[in-house]
């Protein structure tokens, strides 16, 4: 029978700019074995690489304010938004939905105010998810699989999910199409997305309202790998195939 384990870290303290995040953690609750998975929320990382907007600090746009006037919001944090996004998909319902630098289609192009830590401050998507993973990865002992993760909407269902933005070390999908299902079928369209599995299971390990923002995973080592490999830009669908928009 597979078990699966999935065990919020206490004691990381508030992330600041510059602190050595894979130290944090490693105190936390290391040493981690190799076969085990680290999912940590991406705040924890935009924090330590410095991924902050300081509102004061910023000066909105014709198109920000307009949008912020339709929307009733603050027109300093539309702008870090737009600035975030290489395309503005839908302004709808007080929801900026975007597809960020990254190629994530997701509300306000991940830019959130919660957890931020001080008020003013605006937490964005690190700049690089998958090299941000790596990092981290790399940094700890045994070199466990790392996830970095953010939670999504879902345009089909009501409520978020965490999903996976950065990954390292774990393969992020298990393709089944072509294989035979226990019946002898042959699975046409089966391509689990084992990364988003994994952040959305750790996830309901941790509380919203407390300050864990790492989750030690166990049980999962058929998909570690010793390599980092593509990471969660493997989970990204070609807007060619996208029958949405």
């Amino acid at each position: 029978m597979g078990q699966v384990e999935a065990v919020a870290l206490e004691g990381i303290p508030e992330v600041r700019p510059g602190d050595d995040l894979a130290q944090l953690i490693e105190a936390a609750g290391g040493p981690f074995a190799a076969d085990e998975i680290l999912v940590i929320a991406h705040k924890a990382v935009s924090k330590a690489e410095g991924s902050l907007v300081e509102l004061s600090s910023v000066e909105p746009g014709e198109q920000a304010v307009e949008i912020a006037a339709e929307q009733g919001r603050d027109p300093r944090h539309v702008q870090v938004i737009l600035d975030q996004s290489s395309e503005l998909i839908r302004s709808e319902g007080g929801v900026l939905v975007c597809r960020t630098r990254h190629g994530f289609i997701c509300a306000n192009a991940g830019v959130d105010a919660s957890n931020s830590g001080r008020d003013g401050v605006l937490v964005c998507l690190p700049d690089d998810p998958d090299a941000s993973a790596r990092q981290l990865r790399a940094a700890l002992p045994n070199q466990p699989a790392v996830v970095i993760t953010d939670s999504f909407g879902r345009p089909w269902r009501v409520g978020q999910a965490d999903v996976a933005i950065g990954v390292a070390g774990l393969g992020p999908l298990e393709d089944w199409r072509g294989m035979a299902d226990k019946d002898g079928r042959t699975m046409e369209a089966t391509w689990v997305a084992i990364a988003d599995e994994v952040a959305a299971a750790a996830d309901l390990a941790r509380r919203k309202d407390a300050a864990q923002p790492a989750v030690l995973v166990r049980g999962l080592g058929r998909y570690v790998t010793r390599e980092d490999g593509p990471g969660a830009a493997a989970l990204l669908r070609p807007p060619a195939e996208d029958l949405f928009l």
